[in-house]
C-alpha cells in the first residue's frame, strides 16, 4: 500500500524527466539478470558434479564439502533478508544493542564446531530429532521436535524473510508482491529440489560473496554521506523528526544508543540478559538447529567442519558495520521518514503507525546509490532472501522425510524418500505464498527484536534438552520429555500474554501486568532455562538410568567409544535394507526386459528411455545401468573423529584469535 509510495516522500535526485529513470531501471535489470544467470549456473554446475540420488547425497551433499563453502553457507543461511531489514531497522530505532546477537553468535558457532559436532558426527545422524531418538530411545521426543521445528521454520523464519524481502522489493522496484515472491520461490525451489544440499551450499557461497561486496559498497557510500564514524557519533543523538508527539519520547534517539551493555532494569536490552538470557536461545540456533547443523554435517571431516565454523565466526563481525551502522546513518539522513515520531506520519510513510525504522536499509539503497549499484544491492537482498529460504526448504524437507515420513512408512524405499523430500519442498513453497498476507498484517516496528523475543519463548527448553543430552550421561528420556513439555508450556503462556498485552507505543502509558512489564524477555529466557533444567535433572534422577546403547558414541564423554559390529548392523537404517532389496529386484526386472528383442517397441522404448533419463537426471534420481545395478547400495561410511595434529593446532590457534576478537569487540562497545 503506502509502502510503495515511499520513494515519493523525498524529492527525486534528478529532475531531467523520465529518460534517466528508464536508464536506471534498464541498467539495474541488466545487473539482476546477470545475478540470476550466475546463481542458476552455479546451481546447475553443482548438480552436475555431485551425487544426488542417495539420501546422503541429497540431504548431506555426500558428506564431501570443504571448509570454505560450509562456512559461507553457514553465514548466508543465518544472514537472510530479515537481517538486512531487521538489523538496520533496529540500529535506526535503538542504536547498536542488537549487535550483541551477532557477536554472541560468533562464539556459539565455534561451540558448534568444537563441542557439539564431534558428538553428532560420532552418532552418525542426519537430523537433530534423529539424534535425540538415538540418545533417549522412543519416538515421542523425535516426533514432537519434528513438528516444533517445522512450526518454527514455516511461521517465523520463512515469514520474516518473506516480509523483509517484500519491504525491499516494494520500495525498490514497486513490483506486485505476489508476482515477485512467486518468481523468487520458483527459482529457489528449482535448484533446492533438483540439486539438494550441495546446490544450496555452493549457491550460498556465491551469494555470500555478492552480499559482502554489495553491503560494503553501500556502507562506504553511507559513511561518506554522514562524514565518517565521527559524523555518525556526533549526529545520531540529534536525528529527531520535525513532527512528533509532544511531551513524549517519540522520535528521540536513546541516550545509550552507542552502548551494548545497558541498564539492567529500564533499558530495552538489559546487560545481564544480554550475557545469560541471549546465550541459551543462541545455543539452540547455532548448535541444534537443523538449518545450521546440516551444513556442518556435510563436511568431509571434522577439520573441515571446524574450519567452516571459524569462517562463519569471522564473517559475523561484519553485520555491525554492514547493517547496524548504516541503519543508524539512514535515520540521520532521513529523520522524518525513518525516525518518524508521530503515528499519523508513520502511517503515511510506511503504513505502520508503530514506526518506520524497518525501511532504513531500503531507503539508503534507493537514495544514495547510482544506477547499476542499485541493481547490485537488489541482487544482494535477493541473495539474502534466496539463501535463507533454500536453507529452510532443504532442512525442513530433511526433517519431514527422515523423521516423520520414515515413521509413517517404515518400509519406504530410498527412491520413495527422494520423491517425498522433493514434493515437501513444493508444499513449503505453497505455504510460503499463502502466509504473505498474514505477515503483512503482523509487521512490527522492529522486526529483528520482535523475532528474538519470540525465539526466547520456544528455544530455551530445546537447548537444555540438547545440552543435558550431550554432556550429562544420566539424562534419560522421561527427564528430557517432561522438561521439554513443561518448558514449552511455560514459554507459550508468556508468548500468549505478549500477544494479548503488546508493548505500548511511545505516547501511551504502560498498563501491562507486572509479570510482563517488569520481566524482560531476556530475563524470562533465564527463568525458563532454569525451570526446564530443574525438571530434566529431577525427573532423570528419579527414574531409571539410560541404557548403554543410549550413551555409547552419543555424548561428549563417550564419542570415542569403539563401534561394535552388532551396533553397526542395528544402526543401519531400515530403509537402506528395504530399498536395497527393492532396488535389486527392479534392476533385475529391467535387465530381463531389455533382452526382449521385439523390433516393434524397440525404437519407442529408446525415445522414452532418453526422455525419462533426462527427467531423472534433472531431479537427481538417475538409475545406474549394467552390472552395477544389481549391487547393493554401499553402507554409510563410519565417520571418523581423527584429526591431523598440525591442522588441529592451526585451527585451535584460530579459535583463540576469533574468541579474542569477539571479547574485544563486546568490551569496546559495552
Amino acid at each position: 500500500m503506502s509502502v510503495t509510495e515511499l520513494p515519493r516522500v523525498s524529492p527525486s535526485p534528478t529532475a531531467e524527466g523520465t529518460s534517466p529513470q528508464t536508464t536506471l531501471v534498464t541498467t539495474d535489470i541488466v545487473v539482476l539478470v546477470i545475478y540470476f544467470i550466475l546463481v542458476l549456473g552455479v546451481g546447475f554446475w553443482s548438480m552436475w558434479n555431485t551425487k544426488r540420488s542417495t539420501v546422503d547425497g541429497y540431504f548431506l551433499a555426500g558428506k564431501n564439502m570443504t571448509w570454505w563453502p560450509v562456512g559461507a553457507s553457514l553465514f548466508a543461511s543465518n544472514v537472510g533478508s530479515g537481517h538486512f531489514i531487521g538489523l538496520a531497522g533496529s540500529g535506526a530505532a535503538a542504536g547498536i544493542s542488537p549487535t550483541a546477537y551477532e557477536w554472541n553468535g560468533m562464539m556459539m558457532v565455534l561451540l558448534l564446531g568444537w563441542m557439539f559436532l564431534p558428538i553428532y558426527i560420532a552418532a552418525r545422524v542426519t537430523t537433530m530429532p534423529e539424534y535425540l531418538q538415538k540418545r533417549f530411545g522412543g519416538r515421542r521426543i523425535q516426533l514432537f521436535l519434528c513438528v516444533l521445528y517445522l512450526f518454527i521454520y514455516i511461521f517465523t523464519k520463512i515469514s520474516v524473510d518473506m516480509y523483509a524481502g517484500a519491504v525491499f522489493i516494494q520500495q525498490a522496484l514497486q513490483w506486485d508482491i505476489y508476482l515477485a515472491v512467486i518468481l523468487l520461490l520458483a527459482i529457489t525451489a528449482l535448484y533446492t529440489i533438483a540439486g539438494g544440499l550441495a546446490a544450496v551450499i555452493y549457491t550460498d557461497a556465491v551469494q555470500t560473496l555478492i552480499m559482502l561486496i554489495g553491503a560494503m559498497i553501500l556502507m562506504g557510500f553511507s559513511f561518506a554521506e554522514v562524514g565518517g564514524i565521527q559524523g555518525l557519533l556526533d549526529k545520531y543523538p540529534h536525528a529527531i523528526p520535525s513532527i512528533r508527539v509532544p511531551n513524549t519520547t517519540c522520535g528521540i534517539p536513546r541516550e545509550d544508543a552507542f552502548h551494548i551493555f545497558r541498564h539492567p532494569v529500564t533499558s530495552d536490552l538489559p546487560w545481564p540478559g544480554v550475557i545469560l538470557g541471549m546465550s541459551i536461545p543462541s545455543m539452540w540456533y547455532w548448535c541444534s538447529d537443523q538449518v545450521i547443523v546440516q551444513r556442518s554435517l556435510a563436511s568431509k571431516n571434522i577439520l573441515h567442519a571446524k574450519g567452516g565454523s571459524l569462517l562463519a565466526s569471522y564473517l559475523k563481525v561484519l553485520p555491525f558495520f554492514m547493517m547496524v551502522l548504516p541503519g543508524m546513518i539512514s535515520r540521520i539522513l532521513y529523520p522524518d521518514e525513518v525516525g518518524c515520531g508521530d503515528p499519523d506520519v508513520c502511517k503515511e510513510v510506511c503504513g505502520n503507525p508503530v514506526g518506520c525504522s524497518d525501511i532504513a536499509y531500503a531507503k539508503l539503497v534507493m537514495e544514495l546509490l547510482p544506477a547499476g549499484l542499485r541493481g547490485l544491492m537488489m541482487a544482494v537482498m535477493l541473495a539474502a532472501l534466496m539463501s535463507s529460504l533454500t536453507s529452510i526448504f532443504n532442512s525442513s524437507s530433511t526433517i519431514f522425510t527422515m523423521d516423520l515420513w520414515r515413521n509413517i512408512r517404515k518400509t519406504a524405499s530410498e527412491w520413495e524418500l527422494m520423491i517425498v523430500g522433493r514434493v515437501f519442498v513444493l508444499v513449503l513453497v505453497v505455504v510460503s505464498v499463502l502466509w504473505i498476507p498474514l505477515v503483512q498484517a503482523s509487521q512490527g516496528g522492529q522486526l529483528f527484536i520482535y523475532i528474538q523475543s519470540i525465539s526466547v519463548y520456544l528455544q530455551p527448553p530445546v537447548s537444555v534438552v540438547f545440552l543435558t543430552g550431550c554432556f550429562w550421561k544420566r539424562t534419560n528420556e522421561k527427564g528430557a520429555f517432561w522438561g521439554l513439555i513443561l518448558g514449552l508450556l511455560v514459554g507459550c503462556i508468556r508468548m500468549t500474554l505478549d500477544f494479548v498485552y503488546p508493548s505500548p507505543n511511545c505516547y501511551e502509558s504502560d498498563t501491562r501486568p507486572d509479570i510482563i512489564k517488569y520481566v524482560h524477555f531476556l530475563y524470562f529466557s533465564i527463568i525458563l532455562t532454569f525451570i526446564t533444567l530443574l525438571v530434566v535433572v529431577c525427573v532423570s534422577l528419579a527414574t531409571e538410568k539410560p541404557k548403554p546403547e543410549q550413551i555409547s558414541r552419543l555424548t561428549w564423554y563417550t564419542r570415542f567409544d569403539p563401534i561394535e559390529k552388532t551396533e553397526e548392523v542395528v544402526t543401519t537404517d531400515l530403509y537402506t535394507i528395504e530399498s536395497a532389496t527393492q532396488y535389486t529386484k527392479e534392476m533385475e526386472t529391467d535387465a530381463y526386459e531389455t533382452q526382449d528383442d521385439s523390433c516393434s517397441i524397440e525404437s519407442s522404448e529408446k525415445t522414452s528411455s532418453k526422455l525419462k533419463s533426462a527427467l531423472l537426471w534433472i531431479c537427481g534420481m538417475e538409475k545406474q545401468g549394467g552390472a552395477k545395478a544389481t549391487s547393493l547400495p554401499p553402507e554409510p561410511p563410519v565417520c571418523s573423529l581423527d584429526e591431523d595434529p598440525c591442522m588441529n593446532h592451526l585451527l585451535n590457534a584460530n579459535l583463540i584469535v576469533c574468541l579474542s576478537v569477539a571479547v574485544f569487540l563486546i568490551a569496546y562497545w559495552a
